[in-house]
């Protein structure tokens, strides 16, 4: 009885020391750990950082930067930011976002311009891809090292807690950018380019042959399909460009008016998971993933004309939406079709005027 008295003792003092311990340090101890996780994080974000600017060194120095200036040519960009318009007085907002975003388009154009003035169109626009996707993947580890170098300064759990619980999201996109990294430098075609794939597809089916450009980087093809007229709208290819669909669409229907009977966009959209890549389905709105301008300039040319706007959808991760397009999206664009098809059947009459809009990414998309 003494001996397994004495056990019982010894087994106490032990939980209690463990107790005392997990008591006074256990908050410390779970710090470390999730520091430790994030400092490893940020150690694989700095190494995709570098791995992205080394690819896009390599990018600007074939389409023709001196190799003395590629350095100063990337690293110019990689902290270059946009300032979003006031929005507390919203009239106009959009408007003004749209006057900065060309702007920044404009300064990305001039800067390649400047650095490889006898680059192609085509190779120049998937430079100005790669140059933002590297941007993206350096802004993501600046922005983890900050709240680590910050939750180390101030020894606040809940800072390091906060990038800790989210770091599989944080991975999952910086890797997604830097999948498109790779990408645009091999001009691959992506998975955002679902839409102007389907809609090319469509066009070279009826054998649409007149086309003309409406907006900037952005064209309109004309074709017949059963009695109807259609004008099919995508961004140029086969460089990296998205257009201005919203523009293109508002000056159609300013020059058609009430003849435009339906407006149909197509567009790629995130999946939830544990659903399938590849799966199209329907609704109605404008489908198109964009800061404000273009959709409002579709959502207004319907509202001022009375003209339905449906919207077909490719389910994608944002992985795919990033990466080389995959076989799954591929096979999906005969679905697509037939969903356009059956949407102008089922919802227009002969004679009407439908436009059908494939938003999205034309790297590769002739």
């Amino acid at each position: 009885m003494q001996v397994g008295t004495e056990w019982s003792w010894i087994f106490q003092l032990i939980f209690m020391v463990l107790f005392l311990l997990i008591y006074l340090y256990g908050t410390r101890l779970q710090t470390y750990m999730m520091q430790r996780q994030v400092e490893a994080a940020t150690v694989q974000l700095e190494s995709l950082s570098k791995q992205g600017k080394q690819i896009a060194f390599r990018v600007f120095k074939e389409i023709g930067v001196a190799e003395d200036a590629i350095n100063a040519a990337v690293e110019e960009f990689m902290e270059f930011f946009i300032i979003e318009p006031v929005n507390v007085d919203p009239a106009g907002v959009l408007g003004r976002l749209e006057h900065l975003l060309d702007v920044r388009t404009h300064r990305y154009e001039k800067h390649i311009a400047r650095v490889a003035p006898k680059a192609e169109p085509a190779l120049a626009a998937n430079a100005e891809s790669v140059l933002s996707a590297a941007m993206a993947v350096y802004y993501v580890f600046r922005v983890v090292r900050h709240y680590l170098i910050l939750g180390k300064k101030t020894k606040s759990l809940y800072l390091i807690m906060q990038v800790q619980m989210q770091l599989p999201q944080i991975m999952q996109m910086a890797k997604a950018y830097f999948d498109a990294i790779k990408a645009f430098a091999d001009g691959k075609p992506i998975g955002d380019g679902m839409g102007p794939l389907a809609v090319a597809h469509l066009a070279r089916e009826l054998k649409a042959n007149k086309s003309e450009e409406l907006a900037r980087h952005t064209v309109s093809i004309s074709a017949k399909f059963e009695g109807r007229t259609l004008h099919i709208v995508r961004a140029k290819g086969h460089g990296s460009h998205v257009g201005k669909p919203g523009e293109a669409i508002r000056k159609l229907v300013d020059r058609h008016k009430s003849k435009v009977a339906r407006i149909i966009t197509v567009d790629a959209g995130l999946k939830l998971e544990g659903e399938d890549s590849g799966h199209v389905i329907e609704g109605v709105g404008a489908a198109i993933g964009d800061p404000g301008p273009e959709k409002w300039k579709m959502e207004e040319s319907g509202v001022r004309y009375d003209i339905p706007i449906d919207a077909i959808v490719i389910k994608e991760s944002l992985e795919d939406a990033l990466s080389p397009m995959k076989k799954a999206l591929v096979d999906a664009v005969p679905k697509v079709i037939e969903r356009i098809k059956s949407a102008i059947r089922l919802r227009t009459k002969k004679g009407d005027t439908i436009i059908v809009a494939g938003i999205g990414n034309t790297m590769g998309i002739a």
